[in-house]
């Protein structure tokens, strides 16, 4: 017979049966910067991340709704896996694995990130009545096309709206930088920066960790390297 303490302390973890903790827009960065071995890394890594027991673990029982959008330059953007609600594993596993087997759209265009939250941005009125709703945008240059996604910013926020980044700086050193200052939006937006693609897949899975469970990184037992927004303008955690 299970303790009434006990019954309290499942009823606290379990969501209830409607509810939707987190709705979350996965952004990948199909530009001309990014090669076909670059791209098939974000795509197994993303996937993979997925995957992990403690994000799997997290993106279920918060009942998640995950989307995936392929973006390149000014009308180039598209999502490539529409709103799919995450109740159980099989939902978790079937979406990665539809990450991982998703076909490369466009190859040979420029950057333009603001037009990319702006396809997210819409997407969210037809997307479900999430408790949180999230963009997470990888990239591995500025935006160099299109509108300025900083001049998203306070739409985005005004609609609880939270954008994160992963910068990829294989040839764009201060990409991180730059994401601090123009991409990244909401109380307690961050960005993380991988080396280079070879460092996607070890830096996305701690990303998705510290959003779907939000919590810090340390979370992971390593430490990574991140600048973190908690308001709007303040200066970014060394």
């Amino acid at each position: 017979m299970i303790r009434a303490p006990v019954l309290a302390i499942l009823a606290c973890l379990a969501p209830p049966a409607s509810a939707c903790d987190l709705a979350l827009a996965l952004a990948v960065d199909v530009s001309g910067s990014v090669d076909s071995e670059e791209f098939r890394i974000q795509m197994d890594g993303l996937a993979e991340g997925l995957r992990d027991p403690l994000v799997s673990e997290a993106l279920v029982r918060g009942r998640a709704n995950l989307m995936l959008v392929q973006w390149t330059g000014t009308a180039r953007q598209r999502i490539t896996i529409p709103w799919t609600p995450i109740e159980s594993f099989a939902d978790l596993e079937a979406f990665a694995q539809a990450v991982a087997n998703d076909p490369r759209v466009w190859r040979n265009y420029s950057t333009a990130i603001g037009e990319a939250l702006g396809l997210v941005l819409t997407a969210f009125d037809e997307g479900p009545d999430c408790t949180r709703r999230l963009i997470d945008v990888s990239g591995d240059g500025p935006s160099n096309e299109g509108i300025e996604p900083a001049s998203l910013h306070p739409e985005l926020r005004a609609r609880g709206i939270t954008v994160n980044a992963i910068a990829i700086e294989e040839s764009e050193p201060d990409l991180t930088a730059y994401f601090f200052e123009n991409v990244i939006t909401g109380e307690g937006a961050f960005v993380v920066s991988a080396a280079g693609f070879r460092d996607y897949p070890s830096r996305i899975r701690k990303k998705l960790l510290r959003e779907v469970t939000q919590q810090t990184a340390s979370v992971t037992g390593d430490k990574i390297r991140d600048h973190t927004k908690t308001g709007f303008g303040s200066a970014p955690e060394r």
